[in-house]
């Protein structure tokens, strides 16, 4: 049953653990946020973190984020660290610099260092479902699938309706011959997604699911 699955879990992996959360850092653009793949979740913890700061310290952080988001954008990752560490030393508490700096830590394949920013950002705020899906992609791009699992789980006791936690966490059960657990938390974020109207986390989910099925009816037969 594993061989017929890897070319299938492969596309998976593409497709899911590569687009989720770790799209160049953006402030609160709600035309931006469809297109990149970013859960409405990620807009209020924005939202609302923005607002604890006024005039003065509000312009520098939205300007080191811009500039973070730029130089990202640009693939110049390590502009955007420096940005973001400024952003850190000069606002240490906030959780959402930190996390976006695991992301920018990640793209260059900085893994442990990636863990520790979510893990800070979690420190910050305990209820930060984004950090845990963001440790879990790390353990999941170097194949520790029960610890992505577990990071994942802890996203979904947060929110269990973030889809994205669910897609991935699919990808690791499956991963691990979990079949049945995939393909129904597979099916729960197809229908989370489509209440959203993510159409392209729509129309991925319906292929993978196609797939696994092809790969099961050759199995089968």
């Amino acid at each position: 049953m594993k061989s017929a699955f890897v070319p299938t879990l492969s596309y998976i992996t593409l497709s899911i653990i590569t687009t989720v959360a770790l799209s160049p850092l953006v402030l609160a653009h709600p035309g931006n946020l469809t297109n990149q793949l970013i859960s409405q979740e990620r807009v209020n913890n924005r939202v609302e973190k923005l607002a604890q700061f006024g005039g003065s310290q509000q312009e520098e952080r939205s300007q080191l984020i811009q500039q973070a988001n730029a130089l990202s954008s640009q693939g110049d990752f390590t502009g955007a660290e420096e940005n973001l560490r400024k952003l850190i030393k000069r606002f240490p508490r906030h959780a959402f610099g930190h996390f976006e700096l695991g992301n920018v830590l990640f793209r260059q394949n900085k893994a442990e260092e990636a863990i520790k920013a979510y893990q800070e950002a979690i420190r910050l705020n305990s209820n930060y479902a984004l950090a845990y899906n963001g440790i879990g992609i790390v353990y999941a791009s170097q194949s520790r699938w029960e610890e992505a699992i577990a990071a994942y789980q802890k996203a979904l006791e947060i929110n269990p309706k973030y889809a994205d936690a669910l897609a991935n966490s699919a990808v690791a059960l499956l991963q691990t011959n979990q079949q049945n657990e995939g393909i129904a938390a597979l099916e729960q974020a197809l229908d989370i997604f489509k209440s959203q109207s993510r159409n392209e986390r729509v129309f991925q989910i319906e292929q993978i699911l196609q797939r696994l099925k092809t790969a099961d009816e050759t199995e089968i037969s």
